[in-house]
């Protein structure tokens, strides 16, 4: 046949260094409002693949996704003798994925644990 055939391939393609700062902001948006990964690699311009590598980069080396994290003191007390000394502030958790834990005050500590253990393989 002799044909020689040829694809041209079109589309914007370049590397670009994003710094800590700007992946913890960008892995932040995945499941604010319901935004999948997928959703927020395309706001951004990128794969879901950039985005499962960041996570995996900050977990290797032990690294928070966000930047605001906070260490707040804890006393142990037995449980019949607990009474808040302030009005408690809503609690987050944020998870090793990047997801974020709200509105779970009155889930049992069994209950919480379990409840990680599935969104964090999720």
């Amino acid at each position: 046949d002799g044909i020689m055939r040829q694809e041209i391939l079109t589309g914007v393609e370049r590397r670009r260094r994003w710094s800590d700062a700007e992946k913890r902001s960008i892995l932040a948006e995945v499941g604010v409002d319901g935004a999948r990964v997928a959703d927020v690699a395309r706001r951004h311009d990128l794969t879901r693949q950039h985005i499962y590598q960041w996570r995996a980069e900050f977990r290797r080396r032990g690294e928070s996704l966000t930047e605001e994290t906070a260490f707040l003191p804890v006393e142990l007390t037995s449980e019949n003798t607990v009474t808040p000394a302030v009005t408690p502030s809503p609690v987050e958790i944020v998870l090793m994925n990047g997801r974020r834990l709200r509105g779970i005050e009155g889930l049992s500590a069994s209950g919480l644990a379990q409840l990680i253990r599935v969104l964090e393989g999720a």
